[in-house]
């Protein structure tokens, strides 16, 4: 069955990139609504925005949904993950500004916050789409790819210069809460190079060392260091999950990304649906639902950090 949350969630904080204030209030919603965003600081016909992977257009570091309005909200992967992590199918969220604020910068006060409202559990059946075969695409040295698989599946690969990162590597079965307990708190990451060049460009203006893990050569920059010492691969991995989550629902398959980042992620999902061959729309039976990635979840699985 599908789920929805038991009362509205409620967020502040400023925007990575804009260094905004921004509120944003997530709410229950009906079965087979989906995910919508909504952006309260506009005129009420231009306010809508479907979390779905065709509104995706290009940007900088982040994913950005825009509507038919032209009207945009950004930063949207680490809300899509914790969603898609804790097995949230509908939900409307509202929002006063054009970016998700960036809290800690991962998914954990997201997470947190719906497991303390709870889920409602609704009598739709949940539909998901399963590959059927591998789709590809490549950018340079960066590859996003999709295969058959019983239920989600993440591997990421990831290669970096800094000595504090280098190369690190992981692959994780997502069901079952795997996310909450692995993945959810795991921090989007940086060089110091990277953010002295960002602001200089009138960027990450909200980015602190309290909302990301900033690196110099092979030193962590960041108070307390890392919450894991492979991080960086998690973050990704944990960006992969709410980026997969605009496909429209579950995917059933497995996701493989060496060096991929949200644009190249968005292209494998425009190359999936582009061949009708190579997905279909399932209806979930109940042990497919048991294996779905926010099935059980409970406050237990959340790391010590939250």
């Amino acid at each position: 069955m599908q789920n929805t949350l038991k009362s509205a969630a409620k967020f502040k904080g400023l925007g990575l990139h804009s260094g905004r204030p921004v509120r944003m209030t997530v709410r229950p919603a009906s079965a087979d609504y989906g995910i919508w965003f909504k952006r309260t600081d506009v005129p009420e016909a231009q306010s809508m925005i479907p979390a779905y992977w065709d509104n995706v257009v290009p940007s900088r570091l982040c994913t950005l949904l825009r509507n038919e309005q032209n009207v945009e909200v950004s930063t949207v992967e680490h809300i899509m993950a914790a969603l898609a992590g804790c097995g949230v199918h509908n939900a409307l969220i509202e929002i006063d500004g054009p970016e998700v604020p960036i809290l800690d910068g991962s998914s954990v006060p997201f997470v947190n916050a719906f497991l303390d409202v709870g889920l409602t559990e609704q009598t739709a059946p949940v539909r998901a789409i399963r590959v059927l075969k591998t789709i590809e695409v490549t950018e340079g040295l960066a590859t996003a790819r999709m295969e058959p698989a019983d239920m989600l599946e993440i591997e990421f690969e990831i290669q970096f210069e800094d000595a504090a990162i280098g190369h690190q590597e992981k692959s994780l079965n997502l069901s079952n809460g795997t996310f909450v307990r692995e993945l959810c708190d795991s921090r989007t990451f940086c060089r110091q190079v990277d953010v002295d060049a960002m602001r200089a460009n009138g960027l990450a203006l909200g980015g602190t060392l309290e909302n990301a893990v900033v690196f110099e050569g092979d030193t962590v920059l960041s108070p307390g260091g890392l919450r894991h010492k492979d991080e960086p691969v998690r973050h990704k991995m944990l960006d992969a999950m709410g980026d997969l989550y605009l496909a429209g629902g579950p995917i059933l398959g497995r996701y493989t990304g060496i060096r991929a980042g949200h644009a190249l992620t968005n292209r494998l999902l425009r190359a999936l649906f582009a061949d009708p061959t190579a997905w279909k729309m399932v209806e979930c039976s109940p042990q497919t639902v048991g294996k779905l990635p926010g099935v059980g979840v409970q406050h237990s699985d959340l790391p010590a950090i939250a």
